[in-house]
């Protein structure tokens, strides 16, 4: 065995009804005002009350930002860090894109850093505010990452990744994501099931922890994302979903993702297409392309999904119109004029590219999107 670093969120609570611990976590750390991360469908729905509640009991505020929407922008992050300008701890309760903007929130509350400096791996070199994150979708496994995902100025979508973004700690509450829409739990168990796989076929710091956390999830994720498309209020399948996730984030954060996350980042930057269903898209085509250099990972994969002898390509490409999941390019918007530009950005992602286990070209990715079209 060869050595290996890993790291992940110290401290993890979960449980139901269990979200409003994250006032007495920023009053433990010293915080004086917090600044609560979310969008306004989740504070619409009720589902920040209780914390807000809580924060206010305890008189720590909050200010809020809700003005988030699926793919955050720069412009997203400016509205956050002017709004709680004023905060010295960061709560996030939302899926992917609350969290990841939290997290950059944080670091800017102690940090003069320009975001130009922080792209890429490794760059931030401030520290970061107090920083809790709640998710309410069982698909980005963000609260146990040390990444954050923007879309540009210039329509890419980039990412900042240290490990100073990693929070304090992360609370588990299936109670949050029982409202979730069909097709948001389809498209984000999808999504995490793709990290678990990605992870344990990474070609790059790979590892004996991230595969037993990547199996894990799966067994969570594949027993249970049937159920909970069928049946949206058993909460005991959600708490599987949620916990998945997590350990699928915990895995991906140490064993990096690879070619699925660089041919769907492109759909979400130019199309605005939701990650997790960019991801569910491109998935079987790439599982058959990295067939070759994979298959015996795959293999030993496919069968905590699907039934023994279904191969891991093939499974998926029956389980997304089974949980009522598009399956093509054009069904989102993507025309067949687009695809040039949409494999010349997928290049762009090299952070990403290096990891998968077979060498990907601009013809292969252009051959990918067209079987997807």
């Amino acid at each position: 065995m060869t050595g290996f670093e890993f790291r992940t969120t110290p401290q993890l609570v979960i449980g139901a009804n269990k979200a409003v611990e994250a006032i007495e976590m920023m009053k433990a750390r010293g915080v004086r005002r917090v600044g609560l991360v979310s969008d306004a469908t989740l504070r619409q729905l009720g589902l920040t009350e209780p914390l807000e509640q809580a924060a206010r009991a305890a008189g720590l505020g909050p200010d809020i930002f809700d003005a988030i929407l699926p793919d955050p922008t720069e412009e997203m992050l400016d509205g956050a860090i002017a709004a709680l300008s004023a905060c010295d701890g960061i709560i996030a309760i939302g899926g992917g894109s609350p969290l990841d903007i939290a997290k950059l929130v944080a670091v800017r509350l102690r940090s003069d850093q320009p975001l130009d400096q922080m792209w890429g791996v490794g760059n931030v070199t401030g520290p970061r505010a107090p920083l809790v994150l709640i998710p309410t979708t069982a698909g980005t496994g963000s609260e146990v990452t040390p990444i954050s995902i923007l879309t540009t100025r210039t329509n890419e979508k980039m990412g900042v990744v240290s490990p100073v973004l990693l929070p304090d700690a992360a609370i588990l509450d299936a109670t949050l994501t029982l409202g979730l829409p069909p097709a948001v739990t389809a498209a984000t168990g999808v999504d995490a099931m793709v990290h678990a796989i990605e992870a344990y076929t990474s070609k790059r710091l790979k590892n004996p922890l991230s595969d037993m956390l990547a199996r894990q999830a799966l067994t969570l994720l594949g027993g249970n994302i049937r159920q909970v498309c069928d049946v949206p209020g058993d909460v005991s399948a959600r708490e599987a979903m949620l916990l998945g996730s997590c350990l699928a984030g915990q895995a991906f954060a140490n064993a990096p993702v690879a070619a699925v996350h660089a041919l769907a980042y492109p759909l979400g930057g130019q199309f605005h297409v939701p990650h997790g269903l960019s991801n569910c898209l491109v998935l079987p085509e790439v599982l058959a392309f990295n067939a070759p250099a994979a298959s015996a990972l795959y293999a030993e994969l496919a069968p905590l999904i699907f039934a023994e002898g279904v191969p891991l390509a093939d499974g998926f490409r029956t389980l997304a119109p089974e949980i009522g999941l598009v399956t093509t390019l054009r069904e989102v918007g993507v025309t067949e004029g687009d695809l040039e530009a949409l494999a010349a950005d997928a290049m762009k992602q090299t952070r990403l590219l290096i990891n998968n286990p077979r060498e990907v070209t601009y013809d292969d990715a252009l051959a990918i999107y067209r079987a997807v079209f």
